[in-house]
């Protein structure tokens, strides 16, 4: 077990979900060192801001993904250990990290780019149009994608030049950690980007401190909330990008593939045991095709294997929360059999589990069909491996059902017509829209959401805006 001391009033331990044994053990920084460290990343970032051009930033950044690929294995060990991610998945994320930090390099050169004005006579009038740093940047992060998300808000921070304090989840604290020391053997100065664990008090004043200018919040609603009201309650026009939960919907229209259909489905449900805010949680399919599809997609729940995130042949991890989240999840699905629900997979009556060995906190993958709205599972987000479905008649009952939901995240359509998706698409309240595909996140579109999902976006051009204030350029030459 690894021990991280800071100068600290609290210390905690960090679970492995699956052994139940204790992988590393951080102290929470106290206020005043939080203070000294805000302080050492403005200064940083004001020398960075000056000093170096976006040219030299996107280098820096070009050598961190080389730092990144140097130390894929740990970094995704880790990722597992704390919090229960199949290694290969984990793995993957380290590597869809570094393909999105790819892209935002690729995509500052636009993003950042000043606006000018080709027809001003240049003796007479010089205007221009700059993207300026916020300042000091404060990211909070979760342990779901404790890599992934991160890089989504940090990197296009940094290269706007500004600074960042990280706080990331107690539950993945060595990911927040490995940032910093993957920035530092980067090249990045040191005291730029700062990885900090700290209270929820602690983090209150950091939001409420001069020196920070922004906060970037990946998390629940719940959360979200929270950080939107202390920003509201610290007399400060502070801005924040809050990027919070999901109940994603698909509906296999009549003319789609089911078989590709539910092989997706289930997919996106269970990768990374559901945890996840764009996993699918609920399924309209229409009435031609509902029996076929639900056979054929409990079939694939019925596979996935349980066990060791660090065996190869597990598919299914464990869940990351203590008792939380498997205890929502058993109650979703009680609620959705005593309103007429039909469990198809092989545990009639799901709840917490232990592998075949006797480890871990798993919840078994879970198939409701015969669902309806009045259930908490199709308008409450689960978080974990559990799918409702449902039969509709037509494509205007699955857009209704679709958005009668308090999130607006993903909805996707399976369909072999690019003009049924994109009609459908059309009516649809959610940020992304996908055919033939779900739970996927392209770097080079804008993530982002509506509703209780949040505020704001992340990644691509536009996802650099937060991190950026306009400053005009107005000078009569004559």
């Amino acid at each position: 077990m690894r021990n991280v001391r800071l100068a600290s009033t609290t210390t905690f331990t960090v679970e492995n979900p699956y052994t139940l044994e204790p992988v590393a053990e951080f102290t929470e920084t106290s206020v005043s060192s939080v203070e000294t460290t805000i302080a050492r990343v403005k200064k940083a970032q004001r020398h960075w801001a000056t000093s170096t051009t976006l040219a030299q930033r996107q280098a820096i950044a070009t050598k961190w993904i080389d730092v990144l690929n140097a130390n894929i294995d740990t970094i995704a060990k880790d990722i597992t250990l704390q919090m229960g991610k199949p290694l290969g998945q984990a793995i993957g994320e380290v590597r869809g990290t570094i393909q999105r930090a790819k892209v935002m390099i690729e995509l500052a050169d636009k993003a950042l780019a000043p606006t000018t004005f080709p027809g001003d006579d240049p003796s007479k009038l010089f205007r221009l149009i700059t993207k300026e740093p916020v300042g000091v940047v404060f990211v909070i992060a979760p342990w779901n994608y404790p890599m992934m998300t991160v890089v989504n808000s940090v990197l296009p921070a940094i290269l706007a030049g500004n600074g960042v304090v990280l706080k990331h989840s107690p539950q993945t604290p060595l990911c927040g950690t490995h940032f910093q020391s993957t920035f530092e053997a980067a090249g990045f100065p040191v005291d730029l980007l700062s990885a900090v664990q700290m209270a929820h008090t602690t983090a209150a004043g950091v939001i409420a401190h001069p020196d920070v200018q922004f906060v970037s919040f990946t998390g629940s609603v719940r959360g979200g909330r929270q950080v939107f009201q202390t920003i509201a309650t610290r007399d400060r026009f502070l801005g924040s990008t809050l990027e919070l939960g999901g109940k994603d919907a698909l509906y296999i229209a009549s003319d789609a593939d089911v078989a590709v259909a539910a092989a997706g489905a289930v997919d996106g449900a269970c990768y990374n045991a559901g945890q996840s805010c764009c996993a699918v949680e609920r399924v309209y399919v229409h009435a031609s095709l509902y029996d076929d599809f639900c056979a054929r997609a409990t079939e694939h729940f019925d596979a996935y294997k349980l066990g060791n995130p660090l065996d190869k042949s597990t598919t299914l991890g464990p869940m990351a929360l203590k008792d939380s989240a498997t205890q929502l999840l058993t109650r979703h699905v009680a609620d959705a059999v005593q309103k007429g629900g039909r469990v198809l997979t092989k545990e009639p009556a799901p709840t917490e589990v232990r592998d075949a060995a006797g480890r871990g906190r798993f919840f078994p993958p879970t198939l409701v069909a015969d669902c309806s709205h009045d259930m908490a599972l199709m308008r409450e987000e689960s978080f974990g491996p559990v799918l409702g479905v449902m039969a509709v008649a037509s494509d205007d009952d699955a857009v209704r059902l679709m958005n009668d939901s308090p999130f607006g995240l993903t909805g996707g359509i399976f369909t072999s017509s690019l003009d049924r998706a994109r009609a459908i698409g059309s009516q649809l309240d959610v940020g992304t829209v996908y055919m033939n595909r779900c739970d996927a996140v392209d770097p080079y579109l804008p993530w982002t959401g509506v509703k209780d999902t949040g505020k704001g976006h992340s990644l691509s051009e536009h996802g650099f805006q937060a991190f950026t204030r306009l400053k005009s350029w107005n000078m009569k030459l004559e």
